[in-house]
């Protein structure tokens, strides 16, 4: 009896209040309807977008033929902001680079790392600058960069190829321990696929190269 008591008076005190305060108290509720209102038109509005970019991605790749890089760039720059905007930016710069057009490709993933450096994708783009450079005949150049992405790449598949084009630098400037050392490294944890194969091939043909004294690495054994 006591704790309703105490209810009905604290509600008789409070009345008062809310008689003086109601027209502030309509506006402030209007606000928070209007707020929830626009971010729900936002939230889905972005969705639709995603979606959108998505389905457009999509049909790019599955169309008839090899798709030309302009084509990916359209849907970079109909659907900025979403994944797959982002995804078809980087497929249009590889789209250059497998048509020789290296310092266009190189353009483009630079692009990318400018507009979106801490995406889950820019470990990519980074690889695809160094490809680039590489190349386009630009060693020391390339070898940096190869180095940046081994140093900083989150996935291990991005860090390995990076050791393989780093790999082929050293040979080919006459370093070959160090690139014995890189395509062993790849050899290991690439085990079981194919830049893993090839990885080991090289280590092989390196080593019927080098002089008998020079020691080498032993190859990682083949899976069975």
């Amino acid at each position: 009896m006591q704790a309703q008591d105490a209810t009905t008076l604290f509600f008789l005190k409070l009345w008062p209040w809310i008689e003086a305060k109601k027209n502030q108290l309509i506006a402030a509720a209007v606000i928070i309807v209007i707020a929830g209102f626009a971010i729900w038109f936002v939230a889905c509005q972005r969705e639709a977008k995603t979606i959108a970019a998505g389905q457009a991605l999509t049909q790019v790749v599955l169309s008839s033929g090899a798709p030309a890089a302009s084509d990916y760039f359209k849907i970079a720059e109909q659907h900025p902001g979403t994944a797959a905007g982002q995804r078809a930016l980087l497929q249009g710069a590889a789209a250059l680079f497998d048509a020789g057009k290296f310092a266009d490709a190189q353009t483009q993933f630079q692009k990318y790392l400018d507009a979106h450096p801490g995406s889950e994708l820019s470990g990519q783009a980074a690889l695809g600058v160094a490809a680039c450079l590489d190349a386009q005949g630009k060693a020391d150049l390339a070898a940096s960069a190869y180095q940046r992405v081994i140093s900083s790449a989150a996935d291990t598949s991005i860090v390995s190829a990076a050791k393989f084009g780093q790999a082929r630098i050293e040979e080919s400037q006459g370093r070959l321990n160090d690139a014995l050392g890189l395509y062993q490294d790849i050899a290991n944890s690439e085990s079981g696929t194919t830049l893993g194969s090839e990885a080991r091939m090289c280590l092989m043909e390196l080593m019927n190269k080098m002089p008998a004294t020079t020691p080498a690495p032993t190859p990682a054994a083949p899976l069975k």
